[in-house]
């Protein structure tokens, strides 16, 4: 058995592809992650079109990875809830519908500051 506790270049380099890996996996079989990077390209290129203040910029890219994050963090305790049990417990649902509940949350902040950033550019581009 491999010593866990082994570190070293060799061993960084490694978690980054393992990362990578569940990386790609979340946005090949999550559809939520597949809307999120929508909605994140969509923000972009609006952001890129309205040209927005640097600080602006830096809330959003904070907003985007952290739903990417969170979706594959709700990504893995769904996963882990079906690895331990195949059959239906109500406890196994509760911890999904919390983990869900979470990535909900969070979305409905993202909407929040995204009118927050966006509102004023729209308003303006409109009226004038």
């Amino acid at each position: 058995m491999k010593d866990r506790r082994k570190k070293g270049w060799r061993r960084l380099f490694r978690s980054f592809i393992y990362a990578g890996r569940g990386l790609c996996y979340v946005v090949k079989e999550e559809q939520n992650m597949r809307f999120h990077l929508l909605a994140a390209a969509v923000m972009i290129i609006l952001g890129l079109s309205f040209a927005i203040p640097l600080l602006h910029w830096m809330m959003l890219v904070l907003v985007i990875g952290g739903m990417f994050a969170l979706e594959t963090i709700n990504t893995a305790i769904e996963r882990v809830v079906d690895f331990i049990t195949e059959d239906y417990h109500p406890m196994a649902k509760l911890a999904k519908d919390i983990a869900a509940a979470g990535v909900l949350v969070y979305s409905i902040v993202a909407v929040i500051i995204g009118i927050f950033i966006f509102y004023r550019p729209i308003i303006d581009l409109f009226s004038g």
